[in-house]
């Protein structure tokens, strides 16, 4: 059994916090590898140490606020090695680091030394070989991520008994520094369960699991026990937070099970994710969990006879290619289509994008409105389940939540639903209690 362990930021914020991993690791022989993140909040006043380290970044040209920000950093470390105990000596580290921040070095760079100081530290104190995430994980020139050159490169890690390996980064080919986007630690250890041919990618954090809703929405909501990849994608999709949504594709591919687990609860079985070809007798239930954003914007296109011009998406798709803008959903009918696109794509490009959709398509009319949620409802069950749309479209109504717009993904395990922002909260509690019961 080959286990890979991933411990987030709020299971190292402390020495105190830190020494709960560092037991977990040490009751499995099973968990050979570790990765970790940098050094999370202490209390609600406290900043993530990545988020100082960004800041520091943005400081660069006031050598007092960055020496300042930088001596924060570095206390941060030494309190951490002193609370365990570690006889690692941080000063020609810290050196080095801030001379290369002092050089120009890049905010990846500066982002990634979170990481890679705790896993010096939290390597020494398990007495497991450190290894550089940037001779591991490997990035093309333009950026991505680089499959076959990590895959070449993190084979070498399964000769090694322990290691642990720091997450968020890697390296191009030139050997500059490149982070994945935030969270993506989670990502570092999904790459490494593969590479290792793992069991089981155990991703450690403070909660016992995936949650079936919102709990800023949903008061208690009720724990996922087990759940489908592509169930999770989904989810994560629109917004359910504990781990990163790209995440999942190194171990789906190989069918290496996730399981979220609470470092303040090891004993927890928390939550499984497993391969889309999991048929044991479901355990949730219709659905397993339910998942929604804000701030999207719909714009509609009516056109008599739409639906026979030939190449009328394409255009309208080409107008959103053109200024780089991507859309959540496309609903349509006859002589209508709508696209769901979230704000953040059509920051102060809405009136540019309306006014080239309308010279490239020529509709009769084009409405645009803001303000909108969109909901997701997730099952694998719901496909073979009479009623389920019945039930829940039934207690939106008795909620009084008018629905905006209604998308079925193709694998009918999503019904994806928009309403008016101000409805949101409303429309998560009545979709809970459809399928769950009241949210007491």
């Amino acid at each position: 059994m080959i286990k890979v362990a991933k411990f987030g930021g709020t299971s190292l914020f402390s020495a105190t916090q830190t020494a709960k991993a560092i037991d977990i690791v040490m009751a499995d022989p099973a968990r050979r590898y570790v990765v970790v993140s940098a050094p999370g909040k202490r209390n609600l006043g406290d900043k993530k140490v990545t988020d100082l380290l960004y800041s520091l970044h943005g400081s660069r040209n006031d050598v007092a606020s960055a020496k300042r920000i930088f001596g924060a950093v570095a206390n941060r470390f030494f309190l951490l090695a002193v609370g365990l105990g570690v006889k690692l000596d941080l000063d020609p580290i810290l050196e080095e680091i801030w001379e290369n921040i002092s050089g120009g070095a890049s905010a990846d760079y500066i982002a990634s030394r979170g990481e890679y100081l705790n896993g010096l530290i939290v390597a020494e104190a398990l007495r497991y070989q450190f290894i550089d995430a940037k001779d591991i994980i490997r990035f093309d020139e333009s950026g991505c991520y680089d499959e076959n050159a990590t895959r070449l490169q993190a084979g070498s890690l399964r000769n090694l008994k322990n290691a642990v390996i720091p997450g968020f980064y890697g390296s191009t080919s030139k050997g500059a520094i490149k982070t994945f986007s935030r969270g993506g630690s989670d990502i570092t250890g999904s790459i490494i369960a593969e590479a290792v041919g793992a069991d089981i990618y155990e991703n450690w954090t403070d909660v016992n699991g995936f949650l079936m809703a919102d709990p800023r929405v949903v008061k208690n909501p009720k724990t996922i026990r087990v759940i489908t990849y592509g169930e999770l994608r989904e989810l994560a999709y629109m917004g359910a937070g504990v781990l990163h949504d790209e995440a999942i594709f190194p171990v789906r591919k190989v069918g290496i099970p996730i399981n979220i687990r609470n470092t303040n609860n090891p004993k927890g079985a928390g939550t499984m994710i497993v391969p889309d070809c999991y048929t044991k007798k479901k355990e949730s239930g219709t659905i397993v969990g339910i998942a929604g954003r804000k701030n999207f914007t719909i714009i509609t296109l009516a056109k008599a006879r739409m639906n026979q011009e030939v190449g009328f998406v394409r255009k309208l798709s080409s107008v959103l290619e053109n200024h780089a803008v991507s859309f959540e959903h496309m609903p349509s009918g006859i002589d209508t289509i709508s696209i769901i696109i979230d704000d953040k794509q059509l920051d102060g490009k809405t009136n540019l994008v309306v006014s080239e959709i309308k010279k490239e398509c020529c509709p009769e009319s084009i409405l645009v409105e803001r303000g909108l949620a969109m909901v997701c409802v997730v099952g694998r069950a719901m496909a073979h389940t009479i009623g389920v749309a019945a039930k829940l479209f039934g207690s939106l109504a008795k909620a009084g939540v008018n629905i905006r717009t209604i998308d079925q993904g193709a694998s009918e395990k999503s019904i994806v639903f928009g309403v008016s922002s101000s409805d949101y909260e409303k429309a998560v509690l009545a979709a809970y209690e459809a399928f769950v019961g009241e949210a007491k």
